[in-house]
């Protein structure tokens, strides 16, 4: 353990600032994206099975409530996956990846907790609320992971990117766990049985994320020096010119194109997992919202272990091979998941997935993460890590948008989850073709000649 937690001692504070907004933003993944809400809305607020009617003008459609949850996430990636890029070349440019961070987190945090009104039947504003605090919370992370490769030396950066997941799945883990307590225990807290509702728990989560995204704003710095445009041109000619000329400049990047060609594949079905594992539970299992909760704490806990594990055995093996470790896991994952029952009971089965799941959750992403910090020049962090969202973000459209197409048109929610190996398939083939020295040397040519 004192291996893997070993860091660089000069810049201990900043690290620790860093990965506490994980430990904030996490509640959003876990309560908004993976446990309650997404359940709450599939179910309560837009029908469940039986779904709603949407009017598009021109004609009328019908969808269940997982679908209509799924496309409406779908839309709010398209947004951030657009305009990432753009805004992480303009942060770059102006050294403002602080200020672009902090629009995107509050503005996340604010929306969070205004869904708290949203009622049963209340899908469009419930749809409006939650696309807002979707775009701050994947926005955010941009600029946030864009601070990695300034804070962590090459050495540490598995180590650093691990530990900041880790600290994020604890903080995930606190808020599920109040959340818990509120719904089941309020009495714990001083109130009566019954104060709290389901929406008290997305009131409680922008105030988490709120609080807890302080340490980052007070403690880490913002290295680059700050470029006026010239005169004429404005900030977006700037960012949007960088992007051009990255694009010209393609042929030196060719690890990293590889590198998101598969990352945009598998990141699909890792995030189309998380997203809908308690649906699943919820509609094939019958669990109810406590068991849910539980189950998902228990992904958690497993989930900050190999956080830890994975991000020190990318600096020990490296980043490609610890990745695709944990894609063969993956794979078995969601095959186990449509033939769940095949050994013992559903639900025992549905545990142990969770299990493996949650070890492999956190690695996977670690991984992910060290080997995009690795393949970036530092002076273009926010403008590389756009283009990881634009890959992240473009999965998280595609993934859900295929898990509700193929969950709509069989009725099957074991189906939708199937359909998912075959995203990580495709990003296992397209991973092995990368060659990660060569990426590591061509982002340091890169940075030798200002490119």
């Amino acid at each position: 353990m004192k291996n893997i937690l070993r860091l660089r001692k000069d810049n201990l504070s900043e690290v620790l600032g860093w990965s506490i907004y994980d430990f904030a933003n996490s509640a959003f993944a876990r309560t908004i994206l993976g446990v309650i809400f997404n359940d709450y809305f599939a179910e309560e607020v837009a029908g469940g099975a039986e779904g709603v009617d949407i009017n598009l003008g021109f004609f009328e459609i019908h969808l269940p409530g997982s679908s209509l949850f799924s496309f409406i996430l779908s839309f709010s990636m398209f947004i951030v996956a657009v305009s990432g890029p753009v805004l992480g070349a303009i942060a770059d440019f102006s050294a403002s990846k602080k200020k672009f961070l902090f629009f995107y987190c509050y503005l996340g945090c604010i929306l969070t907790g205004l869904l708290y009104f949203v009622g049963k039947g209340d899908y469009i504003a419930g749809s409006i609320i939650f696309i807002l605090a979707s775009i701050g919370f994947a926005g955010g992370n941009i600029f946030y992971n864009a601070f990695l490769p300034e804070i962590a030396d090459q050495s540490d950066m598995g180590k650093v990117s691990g530990l900041g997941y880790a600290i994020g799945y604890l903080g995930g883990t606190a808020c599920l766990l109040l959340n818990l307590i509120m719904i089941e225990y309020p009495q714990i807290l001083g109130f009566p049985v019954g104060f709290f509702s389901v929406n008290s728990c997305f009131l409680a989560v922008g105030i988490w994320w709120t609080l807890f995204s302080i340490p980052l704003f007070l403690m880490v710095k913002e290295r680059s020096l700050k470029s006026k445009p010239p005169e004429g041109k404005s900030y977006f000619n700037i960012g949007f010119g960088r992007i051009v000329n990255t694009f010209k400049k393609i042929k030196n990047y060719k690890e990293l194109i590889k590198f998101l060609s598969a990352y945009f594949f598998y990141n699909d079905g890792i995030q189309t997992v998380i997203i809908m594992a308690s649906i699943f539970g919820t509609e094939i299992l019958k669990m109810d919202t406590t068991e849910i909760i539980t189950y998902f704490l228990t992904i958690q806990c497993m989930a900050f272990l190999g956080s830890l594990f994975f991000g020190y055995l990318a600096d020990k093996i490296n980043n490609k091979k610890t990745i695709l470790i944990t894609l063969f896991v993956w794979c078995l994952v969601v095959t186990w998941a449509y033939f769940l029952g095949i050994f013992f009971e559903p639900i025992y089965e549905f545990w142990i997935i969770g299990i493996l799941a949650g070890l492999v959750l956190g690695g996977s992403q670690a991984a992910s993460r060290s080997l995009q910090a690795s393949f970036t020049p530092r002076e273009k962090s926010a403008e590389f890590f756009g283009f990881y969202a634009v890959a992240g973000r473009f999965a998280s459209i595609t993934g859900p948008l295929v898990f509700g197409l193929i969950t709509w048109l069989t009725g099957n929610l074991k189906t939708g989850i199937f359909s998912l190996i075959t995203f990580f398939i495709i990003g296992i083939i397209l991973l092995s073709f990368v060659d990660e020295e060569k990426g590591v040397k061509q982002a340091k040519s890169i940075i030798t000649n200002n490119l």
